[in-house]
């Protein structure tokens, strides 16, 4: 947290803007959301998608901060203010820190929202999976559908027990409201157990009833994910319209503006040619081959969108129109992602002499 107004722009740290807190609402005993207003000024920069996140820096003793994501709830078609969720996680430093020490009036420094967990359209149906925490860009999803959207939404829901629901009330009013286009399902394990393959292919099946038009998303521990991507394979859903959505612990400081000394020289002159398209404008980039397009692109003073250089968080996600890259890491994208030529820049280097990227 600091003292130093809100709406703020960190020149030391490069990249970061320090939002006031406006709002702590308690969901649950052992979760609660944090609501976040952005000054006019900034609202460009934090325009976003259902589905994304935020990426917050926590203060700490052993290493002066920590960054860690965290999904917006909100949605932008029916909130005005930010609300990123948090649930505590044992041994979790910043889940705890977060939960413990923010009070409304106070300051974090925030990212501008960035994922690509997010549908392309909302007039569509939906088939969502949450578990726990999971719920969270989930619930953005489910509420833009619902304000923007013109198709059914169906929102299976697991927890532990009753307690642990995030978001219970929300999700009750939600179900009352739109009747006749929601379905919300709660799956406790206090009282179900917990569900088996079986099981979910079998509800999926009546879900689609032989439609396969959903567009299904799924957010929670991987061993949940699994599981449902397994079951609505299995039921008959194509795997372009499952999305998972996979969150790893950063390693380094996304915060940081850091100048990549590798984009000027570290090929000694052998570098591809790249045209990039972002922003509605077009730039054209010598790309030495050892260095990523994130490393490029910012040595060549350009707002390229990243956030943890690690290929964990899918902040800098692009597609290649035309050439070829190969990738370090993609752990965010699945088969069918790269198969469509969505690449990660930060883990992007070039094979092709020429190619085409868009933003």
């Amino acid at each position: 947290m600091n003292d130093v107004e809100a709406g703020t722009e960190i020149v030391s740290a490069g990249r970061g803007v320090l939002l006031a807190v406006t709002d702590v609402v308690e969901e649950s005993p052992d979760a609660r959301s944090l609501v976040f207003t952005v000054p006019e000024q900034l609202r460009d920069r934090f325009t976003y998608r259902p589905g994304q996140f935020l990426t917050l820096r926590i203060p700490s003793d052993q290493t002066g901060s920590v960054a860690r994501c965290y999904s917006l709830a909100s949605s932008p078609h029916t909130d005005s203010e930010l609300k990123v969720t948090i649930k505590r996680t044992v041994g979790g430093y910043g889940s705890n820190w977060l939960c413990d020490n923010v009070s409304a009036g106070e300051t974090i420094e925030v990212l501008p929202p960035a994922g690509v967990f997010t549908p392309s359209s909302l007039d569509t149906d939906f088939l969502l999976w949450a578990a726990g925490s999971g719920i969270t860009p989930v619930m953005s999803i489910l509420k833009s559908a619902m304000a923007s959207g013109s198709g059914r939404v169906v929102l299976c829901y697991a927890n532990r027990d009753e307690r642990s629901v995030i978001f219970a009330a929300e999700l009750r009013e939600l179900a009352a409201r739109y009747a006749g286009r929601l379905t919300v399902l709660h799956w406790l394990e206090s009282v179900q157990g917990l569900p088996t393959r079986a099981q979910l292919t079998g509800f999926a099946r009546t879900v689609f009833s032989g439609s396969a038009t959903f567009e299904s998303f799924i957010c929670g521990p991987a061993a949940f994910m699994s599981v449902v991507k397994e079951a609505l394979s299995e039921a008959g859903l194509p795997r372009e319209r499952i999305h998972l959505e996979v969150f790893q612990s950063l390693s380094s400081d996304p915060f940081a503006n850091e100048m990549s000394c590798a984009a000027d020289h570290s090929d000694g002159g052998d570098a591809a040619t790249v045209r990039i398209d972002l922003d509605g404008a077009s730039h054209r980039l010598r790309w030495p081959r050892r260095a990523t397009l994130v490393d490029t692109m910012i040595a060549a003073d350009l707002d390229v969108p990243y956030s943890c250089r690690e290929g964990q968080c899918g902040s800098c996600a692009a597609t290649v129109l035309g050439g070829q890259v190969n990738m370090a890491a993609s752990e965010v994208l699945q088969a069918e992602d790269l198969a469509d030529g969505l690449i990660l820049a930060c883990q992007a280097t070039p094979v092709s002499d020429e190619l085409h990227i868009k933003f």
